[in-house]
């Protein structure tokens, strides 16, 4: 069945049912690395690894000859404070994608467990149905008990019957 160019599909994240596969693939490239980016920033080697690098390089441009110092200490930093500035002013994005990314996913996969939740239920009502049916069915079977005193009485009867005719064939 052709879809239509401006149907949307549930099972991609908006924004990529409509562009073209090469578009999708090199925006999910993006997307994954990003993704990667913020993950690698949310460890304590991030932090661990970013401190180190701020404490080098104030300890660089303190104590460092004056030639070889970049930053200055009377001017509070500034190359510093640009670099931190520049690395928060692409983390808060990506960040902010790899969330956007995490809550389609999240999204997809609470549709999928509502359907099966929606499955469940449907096979939990057929079967108690199938129950239920079983239960009227067997009312109405016959039990061993009301078998046995059937045939106890069919028993009976047929004694009685061979009683009379032994008592008809001796009468003569």
């Amino acid at each position: 069945m052709p879809r239509a160019k401006n149907d949307a599909r549930l099972d991609v994240p908006k924004g990529l049912g409509s562009s073209s596969v090469r578009n999708r693939t090199s925006s999910d490239r993006f997307g994954r690395f990003t993704e990667s980016i913020a993950r690698g920033m949310g460890t304590p080697w991030f932090l661990l690894g970013l401190s180190l690098f701020v404490i080098l390089w104030i300890g660089w441009n303190t104590f460092a000859p004056a030639g070889w110092q970049f930053d200055s200490i009377e001017l509070g930093f500034i190359a510093l404070t640009l670099v931190l500035s520049l690395q928060a002013s692409y983390a808060a994005p990506m960040i902010l994608l790899a969330q956007n990314r995490q809550d389609d996913r999240d999204r997809v996969q609470i549709e999928q467990d509502r359907q099966r939740a929606e499955r469940n239920l449907a096979d939990t009502e057929y079967l108690a149905r199938e129950v239920v049916a079983l239960r009227l069915a067997m009312k109405d079977a016959a039990t061993k008990d009301f078998i046995r005193s059937e045939l106890r009485s069919l028993l009976e009867e047929l004694d009685r019957r061979d009683a009379v005719e032994n008592e008809e064939t001796r009468a003569p």
